[in-house]
């Protein structure tokens, strides 16, 4: 069998998908970066890579007060309504997954091997959570070993899809800085939790503090620093679409959307049918709403709107 028949044969599956570049369902942000893959294989949802996202990221060994933080960090985050994406290592990568899952929200793995198989073994049940209520990705072929060089590789497409990257615990030589500084020649913003100065898994996080990351105490530090991006977001997809709207759109865009949204939990897929918006404006106005507490997300991935 070929590589082309193998393609086809495991795209036959459900839930199971191969996306050109060139395709509309191909992330807008991973289209921004330096060397854009050219395809991906996507298990799972394949619009959790549309949502406005944030990676987190970190060590392998952490501390147990590391995997509590990432955890909490991601689940506040995913209920906030960002998609968290990592890279299904041991440790941080592990533990913030899990806490997007434990919140209903979308979360994203990016593999260093092909999308048929999963490494570590240890995380295969977690692998199968996150493709029922995420997606796991892979630029690699089928079949791709889990090889020492994919893994700095597919780390820039961790930083690429996200708004920023929160690296929670880093040695001072660790894969965590190449996401961290891949994420600074992309543009992204770079978080980092400050920790003991006895703790040598902060010390990376000190050092990228000091060259310019913003020191987090909170997930709402992290929510202040990206609202203002997710709306610059919301209208670079917005402009296109609607370059003949009146003055008034993007206000009659958001009113839709609440009266669409009802106070009864629905998904954005579902939104996305009924107002008319693609799932990227949807997404990104999702939010915003939240931030300005009109709106709530329940388990899921669903959505209702607050009683005032």
């Amino acid at each position: 069998m070929n590589n082309e028949q193998r393609d086809l044969e495991w795209a036959g599956a459900p839930c199971h998908h191969i996306v050109d570049s060139k395709s509309s369902d191909f992330p807008e942000l991973l289209q921004q970066i330096s060397g854009p893959p050219q395809r991906l294989y996507i298990e799972g949802n394949k619009d959790a890579l549309h949502l406005p996202a944030l990676a987190i990221v970190g060590s392998r060994n952490p501390t147990q007060g590391g995997k509590q933080n990432a955890y909490e960090f991601a689940k506040y985050l995913g209920q906030s309504g960002f998609c968290i994406v990592s890279g299904l290592a041991q440790g941080i990568d592990a533990a913030a997954h899990e806490g997007a899952l434990d919140a209903g929200a979308m979360t994203v793995a990016f593999l260093g091997h092909g999308i048929d198989q999963v490494y570590p073994a240890a995380n295969s049940q977690l692998a199968k959570r996150i493709a029922k209520q995420g997606a796991l990705c892979s630029e690699f072929p089928l079949g791709a070993e889990p090889r020492r060089e994919h893994f700095p590789q597919r780390n820039r497409l961790i930083s690429g899809l996200c708004l920023g990257t929160l690296v929670v615990e880093a040695a001072k030589r660790s894969g965590s800085l190449i996401t961290a500084r891949l994420a600074a020649e992309q543009g992204r913003e770079i978080f980092a939790i400050p920790g003991s100065i006895h703790n040598p898994m902060s010390r990376g996080c000190h050092q990228l503090i000091r060259q310019g990351a913003k020191l987090v105490e909170s997930a709402a530090d992290i929510i202040d620093e990206l609202a203002p991006l997710v709306e610059h977001l919301l209208q670079t997809i917005e402009e296109p679409a609607t370059p003949h709207a009146s003055p008034d759109h993007d206000d009659n865009d958001y009113q839709m959307l609440l009266e669409a949204l009802g106070f009864d939990p629905v998904t954005t897929d579902q939104l996305a049918k009924i107002s008319g918006l693609t799932i990227e404006q949807v997404s990104s106005m999702l939010l915003i709403l939240e931030l300005e507490g009109k709106i709530e997300a329940q388990a899921g991935g669903r959505y209702s709107r607050l009683q005032k």
